[in-house]
């Protein structure tokens, strides 16, 4: 009987000392659309979508324009209805998002925080719904939309940089939008080497080769300090006041948002209001795969967020997030090895993850938390402007103490990067030296030196 010789097998194999190999199929990047070339980035986006949408890329293409001129609502409602049915690639679904995105954004956020809308109208709000429904993302703009979905070269054979590339839609800011969508971008392509780096790990594990995962985890490392290069970026390609003053209204949602306490109705869709989380960093699948790689435990509050803004990206890279927390712990398999030079590779690779978030915090800290500061000190003045200051005293109230995602930022993003460091194995490695934060009386600094004419 087949049981029979599958036992005699058995105790053949264990009598000769061998041990069955795992036939578990490897894992590939491919299986979850992750290019090995661009990672997370879809790779070529579409410039145009088929002419039956040409009423959604008119408006699209001329959205910051049309807030100029507050006619953004009107040529909305004046838009056909139009079927979905015809967009039936997985480009022509994501340049469709894009656009029902960007042209929801702007509609919402027209006018600024004083005169939001209730809700979106049909033309709008039906095929959005059904376009996110097939892409298993929500109807607002996301990462996965201004980011990953939303380049082109200049010069097909040039370079990947600032300088050579292109967004296929924007929102009001003029070059700061740009500069921040593709720093962004450039961060996402500066990780691209970890994710293959990410599969040798979960396979060295499973087949016990220290070396291999020494290794790989030293490419993680390298990827993470590139990474960490490209946001520096930020601060040549965006301006602090633009990007306070007009750019965050625009990545922000109706979810845990002062100015849209009850979120927003999709009409024709449902009557009940929606709620859903602005643009926010912690949607960039890359750093959930390092955390779950490390071991980072994320809990409480911040944790909460964390987990739900995997519900903002393509579904497919969630799973691989997912499949790498399912495997064996690295930090476990780091313990019991004890090898000096896998360890110090280890505690190297969480030192950078933490000096990424450093860094990150410092960004936010000179985009946003500065930029508030002043706002707050310069409402308080009534002398005339100049026009930098002024755009800065305008900026929304209701985001001083948030992010776009909804979350109360700095609270949020010391606790992942404390919660980063506690995944070190020895807080004392010599290599897990990071930079600190700027301390609010060196904010507080900045902001009184502010020469007001």
């Amino acid at each position: 009987m087949p049981g029979d010789r599958e036992s005699v097998t058995s105790i053949v194999l264990k009598m000769m000392g061998t041990k069955v190999k795992n036939t578990e199929t490897p894992l590939s990047l491919e299986q979850f659309q992750i290019s090995e070339d661009y990672g997370f980035i879809l790779p070529e986006p579409l410039t145009d979508l088929p002419v039956y949408y040409k009423p959604w890329m008119d408006i699209a293409r001329n959205v910051p324009e049309l807030i100029s001129s507050h006619s953004l609502r009107l040529r909305i409602h004046g838009m056909p209805l139009l079927e979905t049915h015809l967009l039936q690639t997985h480009r022509e679904l994501r340049l469709a998002h894009l656009a029902l995105s960007i042209m929801t954004m702007g509609y919402v956020w027209q006018e600024g925080e004083r005169e939001t809308v209730k809700a979106l109208p049909r033309s709008l709000s039906v095929p959005f719904c059904e376009v996110s429904q097939r892409l298993g993302l929500p109807p607002i703009l996301t990462h996965a939309d201004s980011v990953l979905a939303n380049w082109k070269k200049r010069d097909p054979d040039g370079p990947f940089s600032v300088e050579n590339l292109e967004l296929l839609l924007t929102l009001p800011g003029g070059e700061s939008v740009r500069g921040f969508f593709l720093v962004t971008l450039l961060v996402e392509l500066a990780a691209v080497p970890s994710l293959k780096s990410i599969l040798d790990v979960i396979n060295a594990v499973h087949y016990n080769d220290v070396a291999m995962v020494t290794k790989a985890l030293d490419v993680v490392s390298k990827a993470i300090d590139n990474m960490k290069q490209a946001l520096k970026l930020m601060h040549e390609y965006v301006d602090p006041s633009i990007f306070y003053g007009i750019m965050r209204i625009y990545l922000s949602g109706w979810k845990d948002n002062p100015s849209m306490p009850e979120g927003l109705v999709y009409e024709g869709v449902q009557e009940k209001p929606m709620e859903f989380s602005g643009g926010s960093a912690a949607q960039s699948s890359i750093l959930h795969c390092f955390d779950e790689l490390l071991g980072v435990q994320h809990e409480g509050n911040s944790g909460a967020f964390l987990r739900r803004m995997r519900d903002y990206m393509p579904p497919s890279h969630k799973q691989f997030i997912e499949n790498i927390s399912s495997r064996p712990s690295l930090r476990s398999f780091v313990l019991q090895k004890a090898d000096e030079h896998l360890t110090h590779t280890f505690e190297q690779c969480v030192a950078c993850l933490v000096d990424f978030r450093n860094d990150h915090i410092n960004t936010v800290t000179r985009y946003i938390t500065i930029p508030a500061s002043r706002a707050k000190q310069l409402r308080a003045n009534k002398q005339g402007l100049t026009e930098e200051l002024d755009v800065i005293r305008r900026a929304p109230t209701a985001l001083e103490e948030r992010g776009t995602g909804g979350s109360g930022i700095m609270t949020f993003l010391k606790t992942v990067r404390d919660e980063t460091k506690d995944t070190s194995i020895s807080l004392c490695t010599n290599g897990n030296q990071v930079s600190p934060d700027l301390s609010i009386t060196e904010i507080q600094k900045t902001a009184s030196e502010l020469t007001i004419e």
